[in-house]
């Protein structure tokens, strides 16, 4: 059975969700609480839910601990995932300076960048390394997720290197739609295009 991809994008909205709770101490949730929290209705928790299975009991709600446990198995984040950055400017360096990745499933394991004056350098912890070897690392390692920090007018380029060398999922924070194969997974963060959907209503 296809899921589809709607309801997988919410799912990690419920993980997040039921780890707030969890670290709150509670032990139980119900679809009324998630739904709450989330702005999403009970009934439409309840059915993306129903796609994996049977995870909690009606007038007893769900234990958080084994919900948990059953959406990390469902999205494979009880798995470590080696991620390599592209591009050291501002942004690859705020990635690479982030820890919150860690305890998700992903560990940021390469940072590249094709400056000379950046390779080499240390940031957040990772050495720079310079494009030039970029491919025959990725494919090497088996690293099979990448971040895109890097110029618009370079991120199809880079993009293209990466699936050649293995690369399956791609988040692309370039303002850009990137074409790549069919069975490569790619997501977009834009800032400004949020910033533009809000500014309509206001």
């Amino acid at each position: 059975m296809s899921i589809p991809d709607i309801v997988i994008g919410r799912l990690p909205l419920y993980l997040r969700a039921l780890r707030r709770l969890q670290q709150e101490s509670n032990p139980v949730t119900s679809s009324h609480e998630l739904g709450r929290r989330l702005d999403i209705s009970s009934a439409q928790i309840r059915k993306d839910l129903s796609h994996f299975g049977g995870f909690g009991k009606q007038g007893t709600g769900y234990q958080i601990e084994f919900l948990i446990e059953r959406l990390e198995a469902v999205l494979q984040v009880n798995l470590e995932w080696m991620v390599a950055v592209v591009g050291a400017g501002n942004l690859g360096s705020a990635i690479s300076h982030y820890r919150g990745f860690q305890d998700r499933g992903f560990r940021i394991a390469y940072l590249f960048d094709i400056s000379p004056e950046k390779v080499g350098q240390r940031i957040g912890g990772f050495e720079v390394l310079p494009m030039s070897g970029m491919s025959e690392t990725i494919r090497r390692d088996g690293v099979k997720i990448a971040m895109l920090a890097v110029p618009a007018e370079n991120a199809q380029f880079v993009a293209d290197q990466l699936v050649e060398a293995g690369v399956q999922a791609i988040l692309n924070y370039a303002p850009i739609n990137i074409i790549v194969p069919e069975g490569v997974q790619i997501q977009y963060i834009d800032p400004v295009t949020h910033l533009q959907r809000m500014t309509y209503y206001l």
